[in-house]
């Protein structure tokens, strides 16, 4: 008898995963409509989903979720290999954090005019980021004695420790 081989995994089927978990968590109110999946190798490594509102924390977007996560149970902060899908186009602090992670692929299925259309918005953010963090209405920059920090970072490169 010949042996079936495992279906492959579409992205469509694991883009489901991120939209099945953030409509499981948006339901029990712990956070927005956006889910998000890590994927290394063809294996789903993490699905998690937006929990704002659930820890208070306003970092606690999806794909930061499923970042820690898949960083935990790799054993790992680097994320090389793997694949980011999520739900909704990653706002700034979760594209750094792919990028931290070194995450070079993130599969999207809604765009950030989808999210706007229902109040989300991230346009002053990247407004901000664009006009080189000059609008102090979204935050002030005040650079102070750099000595300190110059001297902090001096001490870490001596030490020969990890750069990520």
């Amino acid at each position: 008898m010949e042996k079936l081989k495992p279906k492959k995994t579409t992205i469509k089927d694991i883009m489901k995963l991120g939209i099945e978990e953030a409509r499981k968590t948006m339901k029990e109110n712990l956070g927005g409509p956006f889910g998000a999946v890590i994927v290394k190798d063809g294996e789903v490594i993490s699905v998690s989903s937006n929990h704002v509102l659930a820890n208070n924390d306003p970092t606690a977007h999806g794909e930061v979720m499923a970042i820690r996560e898949a960083c935990q149970k790799l054993g790992t902060y680097d994320l090389s290999g793997c694949e980011l899908y999520a739900t909704g186009y990653p706002c700034p602090m979760c594209l750094s954090a792919a990028i931290w992670a070194n995450i070079k692929k993130v599969y999207v299925c809604g765009m950030p005019e989808d999210a706007e259309e229902i109040g989300f918005r991230d346009d002053f953010i990247y407004r901000f980021i664009y006009d080189k963090m000059q609008d102090k209405d979204v935050l002030e920059i005040i650079p102070t004695d750099r000595k300190p920090a110059q001297k902090l970072y001096a001490e870490y490169a001596k030490m020969n420790k990890t750069i990520y």
